[in-house]
């Protein structure tokens, strides 16, 4: 099959293109730096007539800005955001090469393609279109083409936010991945999930001190034993569903028109509900609470000598709005002699929905598919919005949105496609997605 034409002379054509250069640049963190991306993406925006700057916190771990001028000067900016950065991919374990963008049954296949530079394309052929035909958005748009998002956003997103915080003067709101796909419920409704809230992070590192002696002899105050047991505590723990509203309000309307039942003042009727709802559960079944997985543990050097000090790993995610609740019952289960520290730690977040940014969302996505429907949802991970939404650029915190529209096919099995193999995504999505796109910078 061949594909897409990448040509100006089809409608949207150039984001084909754009995705399958970005993904044959191999950006794989941390061993490949983003600079040769970043130069990319910023020749094809000065390209259009913008002033792209990049920025490097090291060297080759590079980001891109470049602001689009909007038609109300009174509007407060949105700021638009994908990241350059894509997880490693074993060239072995795939049935096409991750780095080849190929395009094969309709799809661009490779790492990136949905993880996220389909939506870096987009922002490219949507910024590039409006710009040639002369249209301005309603506000100013903030353009941001990130480093390090896969690894915590360290040497890109929170970079720029410390060195370069006038680069996002006057944003009130933040656009970014993870969101805007579509769910099928019937040929005549379409739920497209809008990420409004993500689950914080907490990795954490739990130590033991103990009696160092032979391995041979009694040791009643090993430290071994005793991280081990508290990782078996962490590990074993039976977390509580607890509702967040964001996560309420989808089960009720997803529920709703599935025929599934659901009753948002019984908890434990969540579960269930989530066992019935198809492909999505993988989405959402870990916003019903808290969790906490221990990963590494480290001990020791030689068989026989018992050490002083034992370490393990947790991820933890904790919902929005309930940290220290969160950290109480891990403190809890650690016990007295296990003592724990963050190395990495970042903020759970819950904006609001009923909100214009929003309904703009809708209004876009209806004019290209009538039977969307939109519904929020919380993120089980996160996204370089956690750091911008600590930003108060004069309009109060950067409220943060996952919003990259693509209409899939039901049989695709999207959320698979995440750091999976064989990530792929349609080519008439891309087309979609980047009309809606269009519509909603203009209207935003």
């Amino acid at each position: 099959m061949t594909s897409t034409p990448d040509s100006e002379e089809v409608p949207y054509g150039e984001v084909v293109g754009f995705l399958r250069d970005l993904i044959r640049i191999d950006t794989s963190n941390p061993v490949k730096p983003e600079r040769p991306a970043a130069e990319y993406v910023a020749e094809k925006l000065a390209e259009a007539g913008l002033e792209p700057q990049i920025f490097e916190s090291e060297p080759g771990r590079a980001s891109v800005v470049a602001r689009v001028e909007g038609s109300d000067p009174s509007a407060d900016a949105l700021l638009l955001h994908g990241h350059l950065d894509v997880v490693p991919a074993d060239p072995a374990d795939w049935t096409a090469d991750p780095f080849g963008a190929e395009v094969r049954d309709g799809m661009v296949w490779g790492r990136g393609a949905v993880d996220m530079k389909d939506m870096d394309a987009m922002m490219l052929a949507v910024t590039r279109r409006m710009l040639r035909e002369g249209r301005k958005p309603r506000r100013d748009i903030v353009l941001a083409f990130l480093a390090d998002e896969e690894a915590g956003g360290n040497y890109g997103a929170k970079f720029l936010a410390k060195e370069h915080p006038d680069l996002f003067d006057g944003v009130s709101e933040a656009v970014s991945e993870v969101g805007g796909y579509s769910y099928e419920v019937s040929p005549d409704l379409r739920f497209y999930l809008i990420e409004t809230a993500q689950k914080g992070l907490a990795w954490m590192r739990l130590q033991a001190r103990g009696q160092a002696g032979h391995g041979s002899m009694i040791n009643d105050d090993n430290a071994v034993t005793a991280v081990a047991e508290a990782v078996a505590r962490i590990g074993r723990h039976d977390w509580p569903v607890t509702l967040t509203p964001t996560v309420t309000t989808f089960l009720s309307e997803v529920t709703e028109a599935l025929g599934v039942d659901f009753d948002p003042k019984d908890p434990a009727s969540a579960r269930a509900a989530v066992a019935k709802i198809g492909p999505l559960a993988r989405f959402i079944g870990a916003t019903l609470q808290h969790t906490a997985n221990p990963t590494k543990l480290e001990a020791g050097y030689k068989v026989n000598v018992i050490p002083e000090r034992a370490f393990a790993e947790i991820d933890g995610r904790f919902l929005p709005g309930l940290e220290q609740e969160y950290f109480a019952e891990i403190d809890k289960l650690l016990g007295p002699d296990i003592t724990r520290e963050f190395t990495h730690y970042d903020i759970a977040l819950e904006a609001p929905f009923e909100v214009p940014l929003v309904e703009k969302m809708l209004v876009s996505l209806q004019a290209e598919d009538p039977a969307a429907r939109i519904v929020p949802y919380c993120l089980s991970a996160g996204t370089d919005n956690k750091t911008f939404g600590v930003m108060d650029m004069g309009r109060g915190v950067i409220r943060g949105y996952g919003f990259v529209p693509l209409k899939l096919d039901p049989s695709l099995d999207f959320a698979a496609m995440f750091h999976g193999v064989d990530e792929r995504v349609p080519l008439d999505a891309l087309e979609f997605g980047s009309k809606v796109l269009d519509r909603f910078l203009t209207v935003a």
